[in-house]
């Protein structure tokens, strides 16, 4: 199985238009002490040839264009090796890109009830698109199954959603609240060399389904939005706290550092990691701390085999 990060920076990019908080300012000053980073969304592939999406980020047609297996393959006039997509949320960081991807054929997406229900009627997005593309829903199952393209054909990948504790997102939250899972994390396998790979970019805390799942890993990509519970406030960009905006903290003895260091893991990888999060400084103190844990910090680009 080979994986790209194509973003790995939360809503807002990074650095984010509109800051220019410590953080943002170091990556506009000195981009190689911070490198910049397009927002959240990862490509997966058991062949290199057929690729999925896990979210699609607003940034996702530069994320194409800096990767080129997603362009259209040689000696077409139109096409792409996109097979479908995986969303984990209906957060705006995680499907507005499914707007730019009007352009295609018909469109197939993963999303639980709840998701695609806030998808469509909060965004409006079935019947937005139905001028264009279209779109076709698939529930994610429960249990390990084949991921199949577009076309009905095996994919080589086997995968399976799982319930993550979360919340609709602000565009949504003055309708009641759909039944069902509001967010949800992914494993993957690869049918040939059994690689495992866990998926969770939102996470509001650790519950014993998001740990068995983490526990059974070979790549572990984690939720690295903040790295403490005011940090909006202290940097002066907000005053909603990460529990509010459901995400565990990275730092503190209750951080997700603090719990996934232990695990016999082979590659821990945080990524939706915010512009005001102090891990995107190359050799800050805390970029430190997560390293000594045995855990990356993501940046766009990288790739990994499993």
């Amino acid at each position: 199985m080979r994986v790209r990060l194509l973003g790995t920076a939360a809503g807002g990019g990074f650095p984010q238009w509109n800051c220019r908080c410590a953080v943002c300012e170091k990556a506009r000053q000195n981009p190689p002490q911070a490198l910049p980073r397009t927002q959240s969304s990862v490509a997966v592939s058991a062949n290199g040839a057929d690729w999925f999406l896990l979210n699609a980020s607003p940034d996702i047609r530069h994320q194409i264009e800096a990767f080129p297996e997603l362009l259209p393959p040689a000696g077409t006039t139109r096409g792409s090796a996109l097979q479908g997509v995986l969303v984990t949320n209906a957060d705006l960081d995680h499907s507005l890109g499914l707007f730019i991807l009007r352009e295609g054929k018909p469109l197939d997406v993963y999303a639980p009830p709840a998701v695609r229900e806030a998808l469509a009627e909060g965004l409006n997005l079935s019947h937005v698109l139905s001028a264009y593309s279209g779109l076709r829903w698939h529930d994610p199952p429960h249990e390990l199954e084949p991921l199949l393209n577009s076309n009905g054909s095996p994919s080589g990948l086997l995968f399976q959603s799982f319930g993550v504790p979360g919340k609709m997102p602000r565009y949504y939250a003055d309708r009641p609240t759909p039944q069902g899972d509001q967010a949800v994390g992914y494993r993957l396998v690869d049918g040939k060399t059994r690689g495992r790979m866990v998926f969770i970019p939102d996470i509001a805390r650790f519950d014993e389904t998001a740990l068995s799942q983490m526990r059974d890993c070979d790549l572990l990509l984690l939720d690295g939005t903040f790295w403490s519970e005011n940090e909006m406030r202290e940097s002066g960009t907000g005053t909603l706290t990460a529990s509010q905006m459901a995400h565990i903290v990275v730092g503190g003895p209750q951080g997700s550092l603090a719990q996934i260091k232990s695990l016999s893991v082979k590659q821990k990888i945080y990524l939706h990691i915010n512009n005001t999060n102090p891990i995107l400084v190359e050799g800050s103190a805390e970029q430190m701390v997560v390293k000594a844990a045995g855990v990356e910090v993501g940046r766009d680009g990288m790739e990994l085999v499993l």
